[in-house]
């Protein structure tokens, strides 16, 4: 048994740390829930960290097959994801968003917060790359793979779950002005994905 790999724990950690971006991502999250009741959002943020590491956790393990079968490459991936983030950015700018508790309404823990603005292409394609290194590393590597991806969905969560106080700080008209700011940085995010996505196919024609 190989110790535990410090190097791939480190790497893994601040890659998925960057790219998820938990504190950035934190005023998304205020806009999307800012109708639920604070026992709806604390609800949202669990559910949103486990959709995340469950999506990870799936893509860590069999990702290599699932796209291979699936013949989806990871541009393909990159593009879905920054339309459906774009959607939700243009529904928050426009104030157009659904009520979490209307009949029929997304649950948006699931979707976009959960998938694709945690668990989104960049975060899948990181955490196929740590596991393959793992593999090839032994146990030691596995295991901080897997401690690295764990304690990043913790600080997803500890984040998430203490929005209430910030959004009471905030009031109604500061989540409202919050929303719209969120919305045009989620804009932004979205036309990057597409934007890294349409590079990607046409460095490799």
């Amino acid at each position: 048994m190989t110790g535990f790999d410090g190097v791939l724990f480190a790497s893994t950690f601040t890659t998925l740390f960057v790219i998820a971006d938990p504190f950035g991502n934190l005023p998304v999250f205020l806009a999307l829930t800012s109708r639920m009741t604070p026992r709806e959002r604390k609800r949202a943020a669990w559910q949103a960290t486990l959709t995340s590491l469950a999506v990870l956790t799936i893509f860590g393990v069999f990702g290599k097959y699932i796209l291979g079968f699936l013949h989806i490459s990871v541009e393909a991936m990159q593009l879905s994801g920054g339309l459906l983030l774009l959607l939700v950015a243009l529904q928050l700018l426009t104030g157009s968003e659904q009520n979490p508790g209307e009949p029929g309404a997304a649950n948006v823990a699931l979707v976009p917060i959960g998938v694709p603005l945690l668990a989104g292409p960049g975060s899948i394609v990181a955490v196929m790359i740590s596991a393959q290194d793992a593999v090839n590393g032994g146990v030691g590597s596995i295991v901080a793979a897997i401690v690295a991806v764990l304690i990043v969905h913790v600080v997803e969560y500890v984040t998430m779950r203490f929005a209430n106080p910030i959004h009471r700080l905030l009031g109604e008209g500061g989540t409202i002005f919050l929303t719209r700011i969120s919305g045009m940085l989620l804009a932004a995010i979205a036309v990057q994905l597409m934007v890294n996505a349409v590079l990607s196919i046409i460095e490799g024609m």
